[in-house]
This record gives structure tokens, C-alpha cells and sequence, in this order.
């Protein structure tokens, strides 16, 4: 599969170093230009991009930036790309340790369904509630005990399985959780995130997170 990932911290560098290992066609941007993810792309033999390149580079697109920065993405990032291309947003709100407020987060939108309309696309929500290091280290092949279990949440069902296929090829069980409006169940503060739980115990999981945000996980009073 031809995927562009955009993002190259911990979870897209991770990303691109397990796909490219899987034999997928990779090309990775961040915020800096192609010229700073040499190292990267000579490590993994993905092709270092721009953020319009990524985005328009094939099927699948990994969006893996901070909250905060979603905004300052180029507003025309997804103009003309096909409609068919699946876009996956792996972040996650910090407020208090990176993002800073945003409003509309904080009055209850899901942080996904705040990334997809920034984006101007519907996405899917996956890989945001596991460690990189996890990511990278602990996949299993299909069927091994004690394997890890991933929520993907998404309203297209098509493109949710294309992730949940994916998501299996890197050694993780998929879980369909859910509609978008249902990722606040993989959100930090829940049961589910960082918590690496078998595909059963995760369910339960998911079935039991509290829509409430804890105090850690809102903004601060200005």
C-alpha cells in the first residue's frame, strides 16, 4: 500500500520505520521540510515529502502532529485528494502538557471529529492510545496469545477496515469501537488508553470510560 504519514515524532517516526518493514510504500513530511528527515528516510527507505506531497500519496494518509498544530496545516492540504483515500488521525488532546485550550474541545466536541473538520475530511481515529515504543516492539502475529488489542473508531466503514487490516498487519488485534463521535472512549483519561489490553478486555474497556474529562486532561482556568 502507498501511505503518507504526516508527522514524523514519536508515533510517525515508529509508524514509518514498522510499514516500511511490512514492505509498504512510505513517504513521511513534518513541519520542517523533507531535508531534515534524512536520517529517517535512510533508516527505513521511506521518501521524505513535503505535507501536500504526503497527502497525495496514495492511499492511505496518517496525520500525526500535535493538537495544536492541526490548524496550521496548509487549508487546502486535501483539496483533489480522491475521495477513497483514507486519512487516520492518531492524536491526542494535552492540554495542559502541550496543546494549550481549545475551545471547542473543551465545550465537548471529540478531538477527532475537531481534527476532521480542520481537515475538512472524515477520518479515523487509531493508534493514540498506545506507546510508540509499544507500537514498535510489541506486535504479535495473528492468533499468539496475549496479543494487543487497538480501538479504531470511524463513521466509514470501509475505510475503518482498511485501517483494522493494517492494524493487524503491525500485530495488533483491531477493535471496531465505534462511530467518530464514540473516540472520546479511547481519549486520554480512559480505561483504554496506554493501558495495552487484550481485544475482550478492551471492549470492556471502551464500555466502561467516562465521557467527563478528569481535571489532568482540561485546560486550566485562565
Amino acid at each position: 500500500m502507498k501511505i503518507g504519514i504526516i508527522g514524523a515524532g514519536q508515533i510517525g517516526s515508529t509508524l514509518t520505520h514498522r510499514l516500511t518493514e511490512l514492505g509498504h510504500q512510505v513517504s513521511v513530511a513534518n513541519s520542517r521540510g523533507p531535508k531534515t528527515l534524512f536520517s529517517l528516510a535512510a533508516e527505513t527507505g521511506a521518501t521524505a515529502v513535503t505535507a501536500a506531497e504526503a497527502a497525495r500519496s496514495g492511499e492511505l494518509v496518517i496525520v500525526t502532529i500535535p493538537e495544536a498544530q492541526i490548524p496550521n496545516l496548509p487549508k487546502d492540504l486535501f483539496a483533489n485528494v480522491p475521495n477513497d483515500v483514507v486519512v487516520v488521525d492518531t492524536g491526542n488532546y494535552y492540554p495542559q502538557q502541550r496543546d494549550g485550550r481549545i475551545a471547542e474541545i473543551e465545550d465537548g466536541v471529540t478531538e477527532s471529529r475537531w481534527v476532521s473538520r480542520q481537515l475538512g475530511r472524515p477520518v479515523i481515529k487509531a493508534f493514540n492510545n498506545i506507546y510508540a515504543r509499544h507500537l514498535r516492539e510489541r506486535g504479535k502475529p495473528s492468533g499468539t496469545d496475549g496479543r494487543i488489542a487497538l480501538p479504531i473508531a470511524g463513521d466509514d466503514d470501509a475505510a475503518k477496515g482498511v485501517v483494522m487490516r493494517l492494524v493487524d498487519q503491525l500485530g495488533f488485534d483491531p477493535v471496531d469501537a465505534g462511530k467518530l463521535d464514540e473516540s472520546w472512549r479511547q481519549q486520554p483519561g480512559t480505561p483504554v488508553y496506554a493501558a495495552d489490553l487484550g481485544a475482550d478486555e478492551l471492549r470492556k474497556a471502551l464500555a466502561k470510560a467516562n465521557q467527563k474529562r478528569g481535571p489532568e486532561w482540561r485546560a486550566k482556568a485562565a
